[in-house]
């Protein structure tokens, strides 16, 4: 089993910056994808941003240019640096973990992620 844990959401104003930290633990196959997805009221989860154990990144339209994902393999963390808060970025936001071979995703509780004046 793997554990994921989310910190670093919060309210923002817009224009602002937040960065988000998911920690994984337990039985971690060493090549994974680990990334966020966000989910707003009423809408549907969607990608925000992937990297693959490789550093590999893959972002959605709408945040690049102003998203960074990284990770430390070295402590099975994944980070999402958002800058240039929208208040269309406002959503419940989801770490993930995805292993290679067997597709098994794995989810973290949830982060609320709110930007607003």
């Amino acid at each position: 089993q793997v554990q994921l844990v989310e910190s670093g959401g919060g309210l923002v104003q817009p224009g602002g910056s937040l960065r988000l930290s998911c920690a994984a633990s337990g039985s971690i196959f060493s090549r994974n994808v680990m990334g966020w997805y966000r989910q707003a009221p009423g809408k549907q989860r969607d990608l925000v941003a992937s990297i693959t154990s490789g550093d590999t990144t893959n972002y959605a339209d709408s945040v690049k240019g102003r998203f960074t994902i990284s990770r430390d393999n070295a402590k099975n963390t994944v980070y999402l640096q958002m800058n240039s808060l929208k208040p269309e970025d406002t959503a419940a936001y989801y770490c993930y973990l995805e292993v290679n071979w067997s597709h098994r995703m794995y989810w973290g509780q949830g982060t609320q992620v709110a930007v607003s004046s």
